[in-house]
């Protein structure tokens, strides 16, 4: 009998404010990447088929694994093990490895390493449908940390390359989040120190920029960016897209949450400006819709574009969902085909009510709303709990990170959970003999 890690059992608590289950939901993206809101997903029930339950016979021989005829067969896949389409993308499942800072650039340039190689292509062969790489900065003073990586030149180019290659021949999608760090940038990290401080320009760090100079915490107050500076990093993401389609990724994220330079845009409470970049939610959301555009027009129609945002950043008079609603829709008449949905990060001492799934009801709000496919993150850690967000049409994916650095074959353990066979389950064929459930 095969031992089942605790995260694997199906006690998560439920959050507060979470949509109840037996509400009528909208259903999942069809094979063409529309939504079909005209009814809930149905539910993935063992027992019943075509609206019959099935009998004692029926059960002992779906226990063996065959049909009432002794033949062999295999189960309807549950929601999460759906694929799903967006663009030209086809993928494998609806579990996919958020983006997750590693800091592990030692040489502080920006080049992606053996770490980062065993990092990412350890969850493709893990079964994960889609692998959005970490932060990756646009310029060097983009960049979150020295220990960030980067795609600002044509060494770090060739480094993604073979990370991307190897995670496509795993079966996974790779897709490449693309991000300037603002404000919070410039930060330490763990094999430099510097903690949720500023790295000092000696040791290198550098001068933080962002819209208005307001810091984040006890962090340096960054220099306000000029229009030609801000026109200076449109140009840099547009040139990084351009890098990202070199090293072969299939599919590029902005990173408009957590507080850096496309959300503090947003935030009326970071940004304070009374130009063109300023004011309303319109000039607010000016840069990200410039940016969204250049990254569009550079890489491939059929690629896919999406945007991560943080849905409120927790605090009164800030950043909130109906902002986050408003702008996902003129994203989507801009080209983005889906809205990875977080929260927080924006402004520190704010207080989150982090439990099991509580994010979710922000994902959501945003795909039922605006009509856009969606992802769900957050202490997410069950297969039953991520089955049930997609199969109510919750969200269109889920996004499991810190369990995955755990457990970077998460989905072939969640696939045994959900009752798939070793036949239906993503395992790299060289694992297969080895298949959870089999007996020795």
């Amino acid at each position: 009998m095969v031992q089942e890690y605790s995260e694997l059992d199906d006690k998560a608590p439920r959050a507060d404010g979470r949509v109840k289950e037996d509400q009528a939901m909208p259903g999942p993206v069809s094979g063409s990447g529309r939504l079909d809101v005209s009814k809930p997903i149905r539910p993935f029930e063992a027992g019943v088929a075509d609206g019959k339950k099935k009998g004692k016979k029926d059960k002992k021989a779906k226990k063996a694994g065959k049909s009432k005829s002794g033949r062999s067969r295999e189960r309807a896949l549950p929601a999460l093990f759906q694929p799903m389409e967006l663009r030209d993308q086809h993928i494998r499942n609806r579990i996919w490895m958020p983006p997750m800072d590693t800091y592990s650039v030692l040489r502080h340039d920006g080049v992606p390493t053996n770490f980062h190689y065993q990092h990412y292509v350890s969850r493709a062969l893990g079964g994960f449908g889609v692998v959005i790489g970490e932060a990756t900065a646009v310029d060097p003073q983009g960049r979150i940390s020295p220990c960030d990586v980067g795609l600002w030149n044509d060494e770090q180019t060739r480094a993604w390359q073979g990370i991307v290659r190897d995670v496509k021949a795993a079966g996974a999608v790779p897709v490449v989040q693309l991000n300037h760090s603002g404000r919070k940038g410039s930060s330490g990290c763990s094999s430099m120190g510097y903690i949720n401080a500023t790295v000092p320009v000696a040791e290198g760090g550098w001068q933080p920029v962002g819209p208005s100079p307001i810091a984040f915490g006890k962090m340096a107050v960054p220099v306000q960016l000029s229009r030609a500076q801000i026109a200076s990093i449109v140009a840099d993401f547009r040139s990084a897209a351009v890098r990202a389609v070199q090293a072969g990724f299939l599919g590029v994220e902005l990173h408009a949450a957590h507080g850096y330079l496309l959300s503090q845009f947003l935030d009326p409470l970071i940004n304070r400006r009374n130009d063109e970049y300023g004011g309303d939610l319109s000039g607010r959301m000016r840069l990200l819709i410039q940016v969204t555009d250049a990254v569009r027009e550079v890489i491939p129609s059929g690629m896919p574009l999406l945007v991560r945002m943080s849905a409120t950043d927790w605090a009164t008079g800030g950043w909130g969902l109906d902002e986050t609603i408003r702008t996902a829709k003129v994203l989507k008449l801009h080209g983005v085909d889906l809205i990875d949905v977080s929260t927080g990060g924006l402004v520190p001492g704010v207080e989150i009510p982090a439990a099991p799934n509580y994010q979710v009801p922000f994902s959501y709000q945003v795909r039922s709303q605006v009509l856009i496919p969606t992802t769900a993150v957050g202490l997410i850690t069950k297969p039953r709990q991520a089955d049930r967000i997609v199969r109510k049409g919750l969200a269109d994916a889920v996004e499991i990170g810190r369990a995955s650095l755990r457990d970077p074959y998460w989905p072939l353990r969640a696939a045994y959970k959900l009752g798939l066979s070793a036949q239906q389950t993503p395992y790299p064929e060289p694992y297969r003999r080895g298949a959870y459930g089999i007996a020795r």
